[in-house]
């Protein structure tokens, strides 16, 4: 990683820019019994289980005070479909009341509200009917999500429908799905409140192994397009496409998001030689940053300024971009170029608002307590978070609106260099 943090000119973000960090329900909160992952989990689907992750949902008070003391001024948390009807049709008061109190209380202290309705995991039983792979299984979706916007009615600033859904990669069907879900779901917010709305699009760069080969191009292009055209192309168009099969037509998706809902974080290799077409990374570029392999091995802050590029007739909020690594100064000089990259778009006509780290605190990685993205340490025995040097960071670039050579030196130190003979 040969990247001169320490020679990158001080550059601040647009007045108003929004700071702040994310996080999502199962990974966080701990006992989520009545989900499809927890389901998972016991029976040894997983490397280990989520348990009590964090124990979020019973110090929810805490973290919100953690997330005020960090400076941050928005966060972005989930709310969990299988705590509220952990039973088909039967919604449970005391879950609606513990995510309108943490709701109250991030508002209480300024802090912006980002609600994600579906992070992942749903209930059981929607699962056992087939989930979102069936397509006559909306309704219950969007019953749900009519009823958790009424609960919360005046104390969320945006709501995310979904997560990182609507790659139609391996089934092209259900990812028609997810588009049709979220259209349908916009529709019924909006018709509910009048706040801004979105997904959260996971924004993978797509890249050819060999740059020069004519097939690791083409089959980085057809990557792409399973990403990031088939949702682009479907919210200005209302057309669902995707290779190899039957286009479908939903006008009520044209148009249907109030912003790009931005997730980033590196590149994936495309090689058209292999089956699956995966490609590890380059060895010159591998970063082992925790003990064990990882997909984010990689950091890629060019991919950023490229891909925002792409999202240009509404705001772009930043939804999600981290570092998963043992040492904290890695965070930092992550966070430096990966900021560095989203200004550089800025100035190059991306209209970027905002920007939520990813994530608050050291999580459930799905399958693992291993992989460490937090600006805060949680010890998962005894759950006492501890603030990381990166966090202290973040929070001196969010008080001056942009990076300093002066920060950044406070918390990373420079190589002294060789003497000239």
């Amino acid at each position: 990683m040969m990247y001169d943090v320490f020679s990158l000119p001080e550059f601040r973000f647009p007045e108003g820019f929004l700071w702040g960090s994310a996080t999502a329900g199962h990974q966080v909160e701990g006992d989520n019994i009545h989900s499809d992952h927890w389901k998972w989990e016991q029976e040894g689907e997983c490397e280990e289980p989520s348990g009590k992750a964090c124990d979020n949902w019973r110090l929810f008070r805490e973290d919100v005070k953690l997330v005020a003391s960090l400076g941050h001024r928005a966060y972005r948390y989930s709310v969990e479909w299988s705590r509220i009807e952990p039973e088909e049709g039967r919604f449970d008061p005391a879950a609606l009341d513990h995510y309108k109190e943490m709701s109250e209380l991030l508002k209480r202290n300024g802090i912006a509200t980002y609600v994600t309705l579906n992070h992942f995991t749903v209930p059981q039983w929607f699962a056992a009917r087939g989930g979102f792979q069936e397509r006559e299984n909306i309704p219950y979706f969007l019953r749900y999500v009519e009823k958790v916007v009424k609960v919360l009615a005046g104390l969320v600033d945006s709501y995310l429908v979904f997560n990182e859904s609507f790659h139609t990669r391996g089934d092209s069907r259900r990812g028609f799905n997810f588009l049709i879900a979220h259209a349908r779901a916009y529709r019924l917010i909006k018709s509910l409140c009048d706040i801004p709305v979105s997904s959260a699009h996971m924004a993978v760069q797509p890249y050819p192994n060999r740059y020069y080969d004519e097939l690791d191009r083409l089959m980085a292009a057809y990557r792409d397009f399973q990403y990031n055209g088939c949702f682009l192309h479907a919210i200005a168009t209302g057309e669902l496409i995707s290779p190899f099969t039957e286009a479908e037509s939903c006008p009520e998706l044209k148009g249907a998001l109030d912003y790009w809902a931005v997730n980033l974080y590196t590149r994936t290799l495309v090689d058209s030689r292999k089956a699956d077409l995966a490609a590890p990374r380059f060895p010159h570029k591998k970063l082992r940053m925790i003990d064990r392999d990882f997909y984010l091995e990689e950091m890629y802050p060019e991919g950023m300024t490229a891909m925002l590029e792409r999202f240009r007739d509404k705001p772009v909020y930043i939804t999600e971009n981290g570092c998963s690594c043992r040492d904290d100064r890695f965070r930092i000089v992550y966070l430096t170029l990966y900021l560095s990259a989203v200004h550089d778009a800025i100035q190059r006509g991306a209209d970027v608002r905002g920007y939520l780290y990813w994530s608050l605190m050291d999580n459930y990685e799905w399958n693992s307590f291993t992989p460490r993205f937090g600006l805060v340490d949680v010890d998962f025995r005894t759950f006492r978070r501890t603030p990381k040097p990166s966090a202290a960071f973040f929070r001196e670039i969010i008080e001056h609106n942009g990076f300093s050579q002066s920060i950044l030196r406070k918390y990373l130190h420079e190589l002294p260099t060789l003497e000239k003979p």
